[in-house]
């Protein structure tokens, strides 16, 4: 701790401590508490607390207060646990206060305890402190252990949940800290803490409330899910029994809960290389849970790769079940193979919860859901019947907008429920494109493409799974393009191609913004995806899109500008800037189009399209479309010149990405500086004439625009340019020459470079700054530029540029002055208000 704050914590503490002061800002409460858990951590010494003993007299303080505030007392029992989580700190601070603060005496039998905030500061503070075995005896001793049991069932759900946490830390360090000898099945001689919360487990677990029930079985899922000891299978079996009769009893409905606990020992070693009795619960599991109670957990253990081969197939099994009974569902007699060759439950209850509007939707969304974690996985530790799996999902889909007219009761009952089922079609779409990176699907893909066609062109296609029809349809276009490589099907995939661009013209149209807002970025997807490909070049440039494109750049909605800005952006790579474009050569389309995109640059009032045309340009420039250097020298100075006025600083920030692109560029085309410029910055000079790329920059009024940008109100916009700047000066000065420069002082800099470098440290207070050449400084002069790289110190603004916006604020000494400005107890001049 330092000096300066040695001589403040006093009189924070008394401020703290006094209740005629206003209450302080919680968070600043915090902070402090943040403050002492960094001085603590790497600290165990009693120095801190015998050095400052107005410590030791704020909790005293405390404690004599009558009614004392809430949030003070909580922050008060936090602190002292923080302290005492050191043996020497807890020996000094036990005699006299640990006991008045965590006992009996204390906050608990006062009226406040009431306050869950006091509640939840006890429970933090002995967490803070249970790291030594005083602590537990103290604990153990002094009845904390029954309070802990108390407050697990606390009307707080933070609160019980604390307590929950601190009952499993408890056990842990009473097991791993007092067993003397390795604990045996023969021998288990738990010690007296440990063995207090273990029969509470199993008392609770005995229990015929359910809410005792539910707190035990919160605590060994935390247990086993955070402790991987071999003890914990010890525990385990005496409380094993117990837990499987939930499963077939019904006196308490605690099954709900038997999924987590499970999982969370399928993950730990103690339980996952063990034979026999755990995975036979696990399997008796996945059989008596309900279907939406054992999706988690066959999920789960699907996503395990230590599993017996027959518990994987049959958590799979309790996956597909509904995805099988509506593959069923969908014709009678079964037109189709389905899914699976037995059910794990009876399909009657599945059945049963898809025939009912209440249920019938949760279920398939938890399916579907369920399936697209496992889809996303790049290496599935289980074989997953992809073509039937594919079919179940078009039968979803073809019943939630009424195409598909069941032969079955059944079928007929659960086409009923989903009609136009907004959530189940987005769940179902989401699977269906994890599904196009999956092989085994090829002979159905036109059927598929049917179903997504009939969404894509239905007028009650809501505007969300309209969306996420897109996504599915660009996914399996590319899919369809690699098969059509394969097997030659170019003609099925010019008729799709063909009848999606039919679509995507109407829904351009839509008086629906975002339908066109999702159409544009469709077809950005698929150009993006499909430009290099013949027939998707052909197909597109023979419709009306590029037109109808085009044409949304005016759109009334700045998203849908935004949006028609970036698909004209690629679509440009097809329709100009393709060597084989059919537009090549139409100079004036092209022109036109950035001269659109320009206008929008400069006018648009929305920030939205501003910055996809500033992304844009970007990306021909890297991509080499802007042509020879002169004219991207002038396409680059024309797009600063407008952005750096730009009020959005993230358009300001994509000019400066622009420009490091361009120096990037510029000299790598034009190579390094010839000659070797000597060791001062007045000999360097005489070779500027020689460096083509720095006169290149100068001409493009690149220099102006990265010194006005380091006095950017925004701190991202100065940081960017700085590196640029860094990164420039680098390439025109060996770092030898900067560092003989420095030593020798030898600077030629006149008034003008000076006065940039006074102007530079005063950052967004800068005023005007000018960029004209007044004041002396030139920025198109190439000889001038050379020195200002060279002399100003721009690893010191860079320095300043990283620095956290309130470093300042945030320094320990500066948290006491504006504790202490809080309560008004700090002189005007000393407090810190910023």
């Amino acid at each position: 701790m330092s000096r300066e704050c040695a001589l403040l914590l006093p009189r924070v503490c008394a401020a703290l401590a006094d209740p005629r002061q206003p209450g302080s800002d919680d968070t600043c409460l915090e902070k402090l508490l943040d403050w002492f858990r960094t001085l603590t951590e790497f600290d165990p010494d009693v120095k801190l607390v015998q050095d400052n003993p107005c410590l030791t007299e704020f909790f005293t303080s405390v404690l004599a207060l009558p009614e004392p505030s809430p949030s003070i007392l909580s922050f008060t029992l936090r602190l002292a646990g923080i302290l005492a989580a050191s043996e020497s700190r807890f020996q000094h601070l036990q005699e006299k206060l640990l006991v008045k603060l965590f006992g009996g005496d204390g906050p608990l039998s006062s009226a406040v305890w009431e306050d869950a905030s006091v509640r939840s500061g006890w429970v933090e503070g002995v967490h803070s402190m249970m790291h030594h075995q005083p602590a537990l005896h103290f604990l153990c001793n002094g009845g904390g252990i029954d309070v802990i049991f108390a407050l697990q069932g606390d009307p707080s759900l933070f609160v019980a949940s604390a307590a929950s946490r601190l009952l499993v830390h408890v056990l842990i360090l009473s097991v791993e800290s007092e067993t003397t000898k390795p604990l045996s099945a023969k021998d288990c001689d738990w010690p007296a803490c440990a063995q207090m919360i273990i029969k509470h487990i199993e008392d609770s677990l005995q229990s015929s409330s359910a809410s005792h029930v539910e707190q035990s079985l919160k605590l060994l899922t935390n247990l086993f899910g955070s402790c991987r000891s071999t003890w914990t299978e010890l525990l385990w079996s005496g409380v094993a029994k117990q837990i499987e009769s939930f499963l077939t009893e019904e006196t308490v409905q605690v099954q709900h809960m038997l999924a987590n606990l499970l999982l969370s020992m399928a993950w730990s070693p103690v339980f996952c290389d063990s034979e026999g009795s755990f995975w036979a619960l696990v399997t008796s599991a996945l059989e008596h849970l309900t279907p939406v109670q054992a999706g988690p957990l066959a999920v789960g253990i699907l996503r395990l790769y230590k599993c017996p081969q027959d518990v994987r197939i049959q958590a799979l099994t309790v996956l597909l079940q509904p995805m099988d009974c509506i593959l069923r569902a969908a014709s009678q007699p079964l037109e189709y193979a389905g899914l699976l060759d037995e059910s794990v439950s009876d399909p009657a209850t599945v059945e049963g919860l898809l025939s009912s509007k209440s249920s019938c939707a949760g279920l398939l969304c938890q399916t579907l859901a369920h399936l697209e974690e496992l889809l996303s996985l790049i290496h599935l530790p289980v074989d997953l019947p992809y073509a039937s799996l594919l079919r179940s999902l078009m039968t979803i889909l073809q019943f939630c907008n009424g195409f598909l007219s069941p032969a079955s009761p059944l079928g007929s009952t659960i086409s009923r429920i989903l009609i136009n089922c907004f959530r189940v079609q987005r769940s179902a779409l989401d699977v269906l494109a994890a599904l196009s990176e999956r092989k085994g699907c090829d002979t159905l893909i036109g059927s598929l493409f049917d179903v997504l066609l009939a969404y894509l062109e239905s007028p009650n296609t809501s505007p969300t799974v309209l969306k996420k029809t897109f996504q599915a349809t660009s996914k399996w276009l590319v899919r369809l393009h690699e098969l059509s490589c394969s097997n030659s099907q170019w003609q099925q995939t010019e008729k799709i191609l063909e009848d999606v661009f039919l679509v995507l013209q109407k829904r351009l149209c839509s008086p629906c913004w975002e339908v066109r807002d999702s159409s544009l970025e469709f077809l950005t997807v698929l150009i993006k995806s499909l430009r290099d490909q013949d027939e998707f070049r052909q197909s597109l440039l023979s419709s009306e899109v590029p037109r109808l494109t085009e044409n949304l750049l005016e759109d009334p909605e700045s998203y849908v500008r935004a949006s028609a800005v970036t698909a004209v952006g690629h679509l440009a790579f097809i329709t100009y800037f393709a060597p084989e474009s059919p537009a090549i050569g139409n100079q004036y389309d092209k022109e036109n189009t950035v001269a659109k995109l320009h206008e929008i640059l400069s006018t648009d009032p929305e920030g939205f399209p501003r910055r996809a045309v500033i992304t844009i340009f970007t990306k021909w420039l890297r991509q080499g479309c802007t042509g020879q250097l002169e004219d991207t020298e002038r396409f680059v100075s024309r797009v600063i010149q407008t952005v750096e006025h730009d009020l959005d600083w993230e358009v300001r920030l994509g000019g400066l990405e622009l420009v490091e692109v361009f120096c990037s560029q510029t000299i790598c085309q034009l190579g390094p500086p010839k000659c070797s410029y000597a060791p001062v910055l007045s000999a360097v000079t005489s070779s500027i004439h020689q460096n083509k790329s720095l006169q290149v920059f100068c001409r493009a009024k690149l220099f102006s625009f990265l010194f006005r940008s380091l006095c950017d109100c925004d701190k991202p916009v100065g940081q960017r340019a700085c590196d640029i700047l860094l990164a420039l000066r680098g390439s025109f000065y060996p770092i030898s020459t900067l560092k003989d420069s420095q030593e020798t002082g030898d600077s030629p800099a006149g008034p003008g470079i000076a006065w940039l470098q006074r102007t530079l440290r005063q950052g967004p207070l800068a005023q005007n700054f000018p960029t004209d050449g007044g004041n002396g400084v030139d920025f198109e002069d190439p000889e001038s530029m050379m020195l200002a790289l060279g002399t100003i110190d721009l690893e010191e603004l860079h320095d300043e540029l990283n620095k956290c916006s309130d470093h300042v604020e945030k320094s320990p000494q500066s948290l006491l002055q504006d504790i202490l400005a809080t309560v008004g107890t700090i002189e005007e001049n000393e407090a810190d208000c910023y």
